[in-house]
C-alpha cells in the first residue's frame, strides 16, 4: 500500500461517502436522472465551495497539497464523522516514505509485566497489523494464543479464515465489520507497510466476506466496546473492553477485557483462570 494505493483509495472513499448522501438531504432537488446514487461530484464541489476541477483532482488523488480548509469543507458536505474525517486527511495527503524492511515488533518488558499484573482481566497487545504480540495468562485462557502459530495470532485471520470463528463469535457479522473497518483505518495510516498490504491481499483472495466488507470503505476506531465470545469451557462470555495505546510504541495497543465485578462473566473468568492454572 504505497502512493498508488492511497491515490486510488481517496477516490474510492469519497465516492462511497457521497453515494450515501441524498440530494434532498443537503437542499438540492432530487428530480432528474442520476447515473450514480447520492451526490454528483459537481454538487459536492459546489457545496464545499471549490471548483469542480479541483474536486475531481482530489478524487483522482492528484491534489496531495490540498488544504485543511478544503478537506474540512468536503468532510462537512459528506457528513463524515471524526474518524472518517481524520482518515480523509491521511489518505488525501499520504506521507511519502522510503520503504525499508520493518523490524519485528518488540513488546517492552515493562508492558509484559503490566499484562501479568492484570490477574483478573484478560489482556493482550495488538500491533499495527492486528497481530497479537503478547498476552497474559487469562487472555490466553480466553483466546488460546499459546496454541496458535505466529501467523494464526492475527485478529483478521482468526475472524475470516478460522472455520470456528462464527461459532466462537455469536455476533460474527458485527465483529467482522468492525475488524475490517479498523484494518482499513490502519492501512491508511501505514500505507508504506508491505506486511499490511500482504495481509489485505491474502484476506481478499481467501475470503469473500472480507472482499465484500473491504469494498464498503468503512473506517472505525475500536477504542472500546463489548464483545461476546463462546468459550468451550467457560460458556458464553460478555466482555466489555477498553484499549490503551502504548505511548513509547504508538503502533501497539493494549486490549483489556473489563467485565463488571460480580457479573456472571466475571465469575466464569475466575473459574476459567483457576482451571487454566492447573
Amino acid at each position: 500500500m504505497d502512493g498508488d494505493w492511497t491515490e486510488a483509495e481517496v477516490g474510492d472513499f469519497l465516492r462511497s461517502r457521497r453515494a450515501r448522501i441524498r440530494p434532498e438531504e443537503v437542499g438540492l432537488p432530487a428530480h432528474g436522472r442520476r447515473r450514480v446514487p447520492g451526490l454528483r461530484r459537481e454538487e459536492v464541489a459546489q457545496l464545499a465551495g471549490v471548483s469542480v476541477d479541483y474536486y475531481v483532482r482530489l478524487e483522482q488523488g492528484r491534489s496531495t497539497r490540498v488544504s485543511d480548509a478544503v478537506l474540512d469543507a468536503v468532510a462537512r458536505v459528506l457528513r463524515l464523522d471524526d474518524t472518517e474525517h481524520a482518515y480523509l486527511r491521511t489518505v488525501a495527503r499520504p506521507r511519502r516514505q522510503r520503504r525499508t524492511p520493518a523490524a519485528a515488533p518488540r513488546v517492552r518488558p515493562g508492558v509484559r509485566l503490566l499484562l501479568d499484573g492484570m490477574e483478573r482481566n484478560p489482556a493482550f497487545v495488538l500491533g499495527r497489523r492486528m497481530d497479537v504480540l503478547a498476552w497474559n495468562a487469562l487472555g490466553d485462557a480466553v483466546n488460546g494464543f499459546s496454541r496458535m502459530t505466529p501467523a494464526e495470532r492475527n485478529v483478521p485471520r482468526q475472524v475470516f479464515l478460522d472455520p470456528a470463528a462464527r461459532d466462537r463469535h455469536p455476533e460474527w457479522a458485527a465483529v467482522a465489520a468492525q475488524t475490517v473497518a479498523h484494518l482499513r483505518l490502519n492501512a491508511g495510516r501505514y500505507a508504506d507497510d508491505a506486511g499490511l498490504c500482504a495481509l489485505v491481499g491474502e484476506l481478499s483472495l481467501k475470503s469473500e466476506d472480507f472482499r465484500r466488507l473491504w469494498a464498503d470503505h468503512e473506517v472505525r476506531e475500536c477504542a472500546y466496546g463489548v464483545k461476546k465470545v463462546r468459550h468451550p469451557v467457560a460458556g458464553l462470555l460478555t466482555l466489555p473492553y477498553e484499549t490503551l495505546t502504548v505511548p513509547a510504541d504508538p503502533d501497539q495497543t493494549i486490549v483489556v477485557y473489563t467485565p463488571e465485578p460480580g457479573s456472571e462473566t466475571a465469575e466464569r473468568l475466575a473459574l476459567l483462570g483457576s482451571w487454566a492454572a492447573r
